[in-house]
This record gives structure tokens, C-alpha cells and sequence, in this order.
């Protein structure tokens, strides 16, 4: 979050301490800087003369640390706007609130009732359209983004722009995919699959396209037999966890099983549908029992552990065994998943930036927004989370990091989406309402335990998601 206060305001009350713990993987940020001084939105360049001579009388500087799930982001993030803030001469409030117990959901929340608290916001996927009416329009700061950088991924558009405007700036950091990361020698010697031969990174010769072609699904399959027979099971939730809703998305994207269209219409009773359910059912059989139980964190220890051959999760599990368990890690490489006969997509969970439209110091808001979505800023985060974060323009996809991070070299680089590779958010194409619903009542997780671990029928999975979804419809 970022929290700027006009140093000339009198009788303003000290901020309230953010209400106690909640769980997430993310983080809510916040700075501080002035404003301009009759409240006016101007261009960035604009706000930042201001912003030098209302600075002398700001407020101190104060933060409250959040670590990055890849260790030394955060501070990264922290330096970036220090350096911008001692630039333009503004005294700077950061303060980086933890997700762990959904606090910065908490915060969000309280906030928005309250219409007191920072200025910028940092935003999960989902949380923009949950205070949607009390953000400010950032079409000044994103379209000239847009028309410098290229589109914008179809899943922070998604989540972003609400009713034609831009609610909300989309970031890299902490913007995650979660596409396969495996052990290289066990997939060779128990699934015969290359993974590096198949997902090379640069300077390892082009990628082999037959095999390319067929990491499909079934072929996925018929892995996670093979590695689990010999002890090494994938380690893929079918919990509520979030990492769990991300991979199921992403197979029932691949099938072409969308429960909701982009018009509205109910869609969950079809033939994709019904292939789906019977894949999940193929596939857990294959799986440790505790999957029905695993949290954000179960994955990434059975992997970091030596027990697990592959997980659906970003470069964190890799960086923390980098450190942890280098061996392990010197086995590790990140490649995109699985294709279905609707194509092949990897889990994407966009980050946003929001700005409240209580705050008294939009214009200064809006410069450092403005500052930390160029091209050179977000390399540099990109690089401080190890390439655990994705930037929202494909043109960024050429970032150093991801060829250059190891041992092995280049285990990363096959993590952000490529060539036909679809970041995809579970609940789109839908509309974005009905989509947080689906994602946040974990239907999909629901409509595959009901098949795979209670012993219900497909047409029951089926039948239970659309009364689900009238639900949603009718709120």
C-alpha cells in the first residue's frame, strides 16, 4: 500500500493499526507522498513538481516490512520507491502488511468502510472488484501503458478494467503463475519425458516439437502413474487452496469445460464437461490421499522434500530450495502445461495497484504508479523475486532473469507464458462477478471432490454447480 498524506491538512487522525491476522500468498502495500494542493488529478510529470515543495512539512517516514514469498522483493520494492520519493523530494510512508491470515483483505476491507487509511493499495486478483466504487479511474496511467507496451494479459484486463475503465494498475509484482515445475531426473527415468529437451531454455538448442505436441493431458496422465508407482507421486491439491482452484481452472480451460460464458449463460452441462470430471477421477487415483487436505504450502514441501516429481507452483518453491535443499533444486525445471483439444493454458493470478478515491493525494499517487510500471522498474522486481513475478505485457517476456537464474541455468525461463502457452484465471470467461463467486466458493474444487473423493456422479457434480451458480446469479 502506499499512503500520502497533505503535510497542510490540520486535525487529521493518526492512521489505526490494520485490523488483526487472516491467509494469502500476496501482500498489500503502501507509500506516502503529498498532494497537490486544491486536490485536482493532474499528469504525473505535473504531480511530481508539486509534489517538491509540499514535501517540506510531510510526516516522517514509517513501514512495517512484508516478505515477499522469494526472499529480498520486498526490500526491492521498498528501495525502488525510496529512491523515487528522495528524487522528487517527498517524504515517503511505506509499509508492506502481510497476507498471512488474509490481513491485507482485512485492511481492505476496513478501509474502504471507513474511507480512511493509505492511498495506494496493493490488490489480489479478485479484491479490485470487491471495492470497485471506491477506486479512482487510472486510464491515465495504464492506456498510455498500453499504447507503449503492447496489451495488456486477458487476465489482469479481466480483474482490472471494470465497466470500460481501469479501476486498478496491473503489476508484475506479485502477479504469479503456477504452470508445472518438476524434477528432471525423475520425469526422465520414470515417465520417459525430456522436460528439458522439450522446454529448453536459450542457448540448449530449439524445442523438441513432437514432444511439445504431445504433453497433453492424457500424457500427464499417464506421468503421474508412472511416478507415483515408484514412489514419487505429483504433489497437485484438490483442496480449496488457492493453488488447487489455479490447476483445476486451467484443465478445465483445456478441455473447454467453461461453466459460465461471457454473456451470463449457464454452460456446465456438457460433453467437456463430463470429460473433465472423468480425468480428475483417472488422475486422483495416482495422488497421495492428503491432496484433499493440503494448504498453499503442502506442494511446494513435497517437492522441496525429494517426495514429489511435479507441482503446478511459481519459482518460489525452487528459490527455497535453492536454499534449503540445493541438490533438489539443481534437479528443477519450470515448464507450461499440459494442452487439451481447447489448447494449453497456465494458471495466472494477477496483482493490482488501486488507488482510494478518499485519498487527499491522488495526483502524487498517481506519479509513483505511473514511476513503477515502466519497462527498467519492473525488471528490476522481476529479478529481486527471481522471476517469481509476471509482468502484465508480453513484451516484458524478454527479462534476463528467466534465462539466466540457476543451477540448472535457465530452470525458470519456461515459467511466464510463451508462444502458445494462454495465461488463464480460473472463472474467466465469465462475467467478472460471477467469476469471483465461482472462484471464491471454490466451485470447481467442489464439482471434482463430490466426482473423485465422495463417489458421486457427474451428472450430480453437474447438477450442484448450476444450483451454485443460479445462486450467484440471483445475489
Amino acid at each position: 500500500m502506499l499512503h500520502v498524506e497533505d503535510p497542510r491538512a490540520s486535525g487529521h487522525a493518526e492512521r489505526a493499526e490494520p485490523p488483526p491476522d487472516l491467509e494469502t500468498m500476496h501482500v498489500e502495500e503502501v507509500f506516502d507522498a503529498p498532494q497537490h494542493p486544491e486536490g485536482r488529478r493532474a499528469d504525473p510529470a505535473g504531480a511530481r513538481r508539486r509534489l517538491a515543495a509540499a514535501a517540506v512539512h510531510a510526516r516522517r517516514p514509517c513501514r512495517r516490512p512484508w516478505d515477499h514469498w522469494v526472499p529480498g522483493a520486498g526490500k526491492e520494492l521498498e528501495r525502488i520507491c525510496r529512491e523515487w520519493a528522495e528524487k522528487e523530494k517527498v517524504e515517503l510512508i511505506f509499509d508492506l502488511i502481510t497476507s498471512n491470515g488474509d490481513k491485507d483483505l482485512l485492511t481492505l476491507m476496513a478501509e474502504g468502510q471507513a474511507g480512511a487509511g493509505h492511498d495506494i493499495i496493493g490488490l489480489r486478483t479478485w479484491y479490485v472488484e470487491a471495492q470497485k466504487q471506491r477506486f479512482v479511474p487510472v486510464d491515465d496511467i495504464v492506456e498510455p501503458l498500453i499504447q507503449k507496451y503492447g496489451k495488456v494479459a486477458t487476465a489482469s484486463e479481466y480483474c482490472g478494467k471494470i465497466d470500460g475503465k481501469w479501476l486498478a494498475v496491473p503489476s508484475s509484482y506479485a502477479s504469479g503463475e503456477l504452470p508445472p515445475v518438476a524434477r528432471i531426473d525423475l520425469m526422465k527415468q520414470y515417465a520417459g519425458i525430456d522436460i528439458q529437451k522439450m522446454y529448453p531454455a536459450p542457448g540448449m538448442g530449439a524445442p523438441d516439437k513432437e514432444l511439445q505436441d504431445n504433453w497433453t493431458w492424457d500424457t500427464f496422465l499417464k506421468a503421474a502413474e508412472a511416478c507415483n508407482k515408484n514412489g514419487h507421486p505429483f504433489a497437485l491439491g484438490l483442496s480449496t487452496c488457492t493453488d488447487a482452484l489455479n490447476m483445476a481452472g486451467s484443465v478445465f480451460a483445456a478441455y473447454g469445460a467453461f461453466l459460465v460464458n461471457e454473456k451470463g449463460d449457464v454452460t456446465v452441462r456438457t460433453d467437456a464437461t463430463r470429460q473433465v470430471l472423468d480425468w480428475f477421477k483417472r488422475l486422483s487415483k495416482h495422488l497421495p490421499e492428503e491432496v484433499y487436505a493440503y494448504d498453499n504450502a503442502s506442494n511446494n514441501k513435497a517437492l522441496i522434500s525429494g517426495y514429489s516429481a511435479l507441482i503446478m507452483n511459481p519459482p518460489s518453491a525452487y528459490a527455497v530450495a535453492k536454499r534449503d535443499a540445493p541438490k533438489v533444486a539443481e534437479q528443477l525445471w519450470a515448464f507450461h502445461s499440459p494442452k487439451g483439444p481447447n489448447g494449453r493454458y497456465d494458471p495466472s493470478n494477477p496483482y493490482f495497484w488501486g488507488i482510494w478515491n478518499f485519498s487527499k493525494n491522488i495526483p502524487a499517487a498517481k506519479a509513483l504508479l505511473a514511476h513503477i510500471s515502466q519497462r527498467e522498474i519492473q525488471e528490476k522486481l522481476v529479478t529481486a523475486s527471481v522471476g517469481f513475478d509476471v509482468p502484465p505485457f508480453a513484451s516484458f517476456m524478454d527479462f534476463k532473469i528467466w534465462e539466466e537464474e540457476g543451477p540448472p541455468k535457465g530452470t525458470n525461463y519456461n515459467y511466464p507464458s510463451r508462444d502458445d502457452a494462454i495465461p488463464f484465471l480460473s472463472g474467466h470467461p465469465a462475467p467478472l462477478k460471477i467469476g469471483t463467486q465461482m472462484y471464491a466458493q471454490a466451485l470447481l474444487i467442489k464439482m471434482i471432490a463430490m466426482h473423485t473423493h465422495q463417489g458421486r456422479s457427474v451428472e450430480d457434480a453437474m447438477s450442484y454447480a448450476e444450483s451454485e451458480i443460479e445462486g450467484y446469479l440471483r445475489t
